[in-house]
């Protein structure tokens, strides 16, 4: 049970950061379906930097620092490829959702074209050792989690240094944009923008800013994925999990709240897949791998949060509440 609470957390981490992501474009007024592009985009960029750092002379034997500076680099990737999307959809006011499905096309060929052509065509994949970089044990902590039972076990016996990142940045973003007076001018450009253009509100820039913060987060989260549930290969996809997160966000009514019980409930289901095999119950003392037994094909088990998506927003559709702006360029003449 433990090794499945602990699974389920690594392959929520990406998919909570990354649907916040997608809330705050579309909070601003932006739809970002392009989060699983920024997410393949600031993977590549992340390993890159990983890849490179390793064989720099200052960084050599300082895996830590390598790691945490790889996080932040994949962040500005993702912040710097999403300002794309902003610009067609803000200054060209062109279709968002074309926008979004370029940029999904176009980050990995750009992925794939840069590893081939630096890399021999034997080594198409780079691997940044992150089991070995991103542990909490690696960063020097001192965990006592056997003397704090199943809870230390669960969030601190081979945790990523990562997972508490991410989840700190979710807490805090998620208070930006409800109790700050900047989040509360994003929101309102989401849903009315001529409104919040009378009061003095520049309604570009909040966009811009909303978007940029969403390319910055998924960029992360496609860093955080290949690190943490990819075994620190980067090799130009992500599985599909930007894709997830846009439903987890739409889940989840576009609240905070919503997305991270979303998070739990599909990031565990994805990790189905990957421990089927051993899980495990106990029945008379005799240890059964029941789902094992079933002899499913693994590809059963990778359909299932694919196929719950379409399900869940299939009856949860009527009571979602996107904001009311969202995918409509703004004009100042509208009214």
């Amino acid at each position: 049970m433990i090794f499945l609470i602990q699974k389920t957390l690594i392959f929520s981490i990406p998919l909570l950061i990354v649907a916040l992501a997608g809330m705050y474009a579309e909070r601003s007024g932006i739809i970002n379906i392009a989060l699983d592009g920024i997410m393949i985009f600031g993977s590549f960029i992340g390993a890159l930097t990983a890849y490179l750092l390793r064989k720099a002379p200052f960084f050599v034997d300082h895996n830590q620092l390598t790691f945490l500076f790889a996080m932040a680099i994949a962040a500005l990737g993702g912040a710097l490829f999403s300002l794309l999307l902003s610009f067609s959809a803000i200054k060209l006011k062109a279709d968002q959702t074309i926008g979004g499905t370029a940029l999904n096309m176009l980050a990995p060929a750009i992925a794939l074209f840069f590893i081939k052509v630096f890399f021999s065509k034997d080594q198409l994949e780079m691997t940044m050792e992150a089991d070995s970089s991103g542990k909490l044990q690696d960063f020097g902590f001192v965990l006592l989690h056997d003397d704090l039972g199943p809870v230390g076990k669960v969030f601190f016996d081979k945790a990523y240094i990562s997972t508490f990142i991410a989840v700190g940045l979710f807490i805090l973003f998620s208070i930006l944009i409800y109790k700050t007076k900047t989040g509360l001018r994003l929101r309102a450009c989401g849903e009315h923008p001529q409104a919040a253009a009378s009061v003095g509100i520049d309604v570009q820039k909040m966009r811009y800013l909303g978007t940029t913060v969403s390319g910055a987060l998924a960029g992360l989260g496609g860093y955080i994925y290949v690190a943490t549930v990819a075994n620190g290969t980067a090799s130009g996809a992500v599985a599909g999990m930007g894709f997830l997160a846009l439903a987890i966000m739409i889940f989840g009514n576009w609240k905070p709240l919503g997305i991270a019980f979303g998070s739990l409930l599909f990031g565990f289901l994805k990790c189905l897949g990957v421990i089927y095999p051993q899980i495990s119950v106990t029945i008379k003392g005799e240890e059964v791998f029941f789902l094992k037994d079933l002899n499913l094909p693994m590809y059963f088990y990778n359909l299932i949060p694919y196929a719950v998506v379409l399900i869940v927003l299939a009856f949860t559709s009527k009571r979602s509440r996107a904001p009311k702006a969202e995918g409509i360029p703004y004009d100042k003449g509208m009214r």
